[in-house]
């Protein structure tokens, strides 16, 4: 048991411990996204915060395609450091932005969010992921 503490964990559960995290953040990030791009398609009028500069409705389908179309890449292990950048950004704008004068507990989950993107996008998608396999086939040439 002393063992299993304290020496680093093998690569196997590291890869492991990366799919549970890319595939449930991503599935949990989908139910935020999937709705925006159902009012996106519906054609109703879009209420949202605008961030300075780009105005209601860029921020609304930056957020859509953050949310939506990033987290299902991520889910893949597709271009997931990549991936994991604008959902990042979203997130930080959604904590400092959107809710930066809220009480701690109204940022807490885009905080949240903002630290396992930001994971992601510097571990990648780890060897049970897209991304592995495009890399493996690419060394073989």
């Amino acid at each position: 048991m002393k063992k299993l503490l304290i020496n680093t964990l093998p690569l196997a559960n590291v890869n492991f411990a990366l799919l549970l995290l890319r595939a449930g953040v991503a599935l949990m990030m989908l139910t935020h996204g999937y709705p925006k791009l159902m009012h996106l398609l519906s054609g109703e009028p879009i209420t949202f915060p605008a961030v300075p500069g780009l105005g209601v409705t860029l921020s609304f389908v930056l957020t859509v395609f953050a949310e939506f179309l990033c987290s299902i890449l991520v889910l893949l292990g597709l271009g997931t450091r990549l991936s994991a950048i604008p959902l990042a950004i979203t997130m930080a704008v959604a904590a400092f932005y959107a809710h930066g004068s809220d009480p701690f507990a109204s940022k807490e989950m885009a905080l949240l969010y903002l630290t396992i993107f930001v994971v992601l996008a510097l571990t990648g998608g780890g060897k049970y992921s897209v991304d592995h396999v495009l890399a493996r086939s690419s060394s073989k040439r």
